[in-house]
């Protein structure tokens, strides 16, 4: 037998197609990710050291800087909070109770992510404000940046308990009901474990939200330095005043902060999945 023959019989070991393009499509998000992520974002912080670090320093440590910095970590917080409350709440009673108008109200709850935020401030600051027609003035003030804030990220923790709570197995539910468990007990040692990484995640995308929202925020708080002034307006006001690398150290801050959150869900995610094993 020849070596041809013996040859043209061998197998040819070829990269399988779906390694190839898998490779091909792992380079093309890359590079998408690269142009449109991070680039800009290593172009930001690269800005915020033109001065060099006392520059940048300074920039973050003034007294206006550290008060809207102080103030946007704080209600956000608090967003984050009130949410983890009130969305799991909702999520429960679009789950498991049935009323009229049920999908109108489940529609209703993604409003705020196809709404464009400028709007949602406007309508707050019409409702809200000093020509309010149902006489409820509290524009520019703390409490109107928390209603703000509250609008734009009431979504995140409903659409993040909506599933768990939709495959979570009613029977661990119901046995504990014919063993005499009320409904409290049920919730606190059944429901609620199971959805701690749920509410826990939303609220963390919630939180993460509020720290870099504009929009809702800039016509309703008023922007008073030390009072109701977040960061985000604070760095567009240092744009105005020609002020690029200040507001780009501050926007770095937000960055860090923003990265320490998103890698806080990613380990929260990974300790739900041990979990549900």
């Amino acid at each position: 037998m020849s070596t041809t023959a013996i040859t043209d019989r061998v197998p040819s070991r070829r990269r399988p197609a779906w390694r190839s393009s898998g490779a091909l499509a792992m380079g093309v998000a890359t590079l998408w990710l690269s142009i449109i992520v991070l680039i800009p974002l290593a172009a930001v912080v690269v800005r915020s050291t033109d001065g060099g670090f006392d520059t940048f320093w300074n920039a973050v440590t003034s007294r206006q800087s550290l008060a809207a910095l102080r103030f946007t970590v704080l209600v956000s917080l608090l967003t984050a909070a009130i949410n983890a409350a009130f969305g799991t709440l909702i999520a429960w009673v679009l789950v498991r109770d049935r009323f009229a108008g049920k999908r109108l109200v489940n529609a209703l709850i993604d409003l705020p992510f196809a709404l464009p935020t400028i709007v949602a401030g406007l309508t707050l600051l019409a409702l809200y404000g000093p020509r309010s027609p149902i006489g409820v003035d509290f524009a520019y003030t703390q409490g109107a940046v928390l209603l703000a804030l509250l609008f734009v990220t009431l979504p995140f923790v409903i659409r993040a308990v909506q599933p768990v709570l939709i495959e979570l197995d009613r029977e661990m539910e119901q046995a504990a009901l014919s063993l005499g468990a009320n409904n409290r007990t049920i919730f606190r040692r059944i429901v609620l474990p199971n959805l701690v990484p749920a509410i826990l995640s939303g609220a963390g995308l919630a939180f993460a939200r509020a720290v870099g929202e504009f929009g809702s925020i800039v016509l309703i708080s008023g922007n008073i330095p030390f009072d109701t002034q977040v960061s985000s307006v604070y760095i567009f006001k240092q744009i105005e005043s020609d002020n690029p690398v200040g507001a780009a150290a501050v926007a770095t801050v937000l960055l860090f902060v923003s990265v320490l959150v998103l890698v806080g869900i990613r380990g929260l995610g990974r300790w739900g999945a041990r979990h549900d094993r």
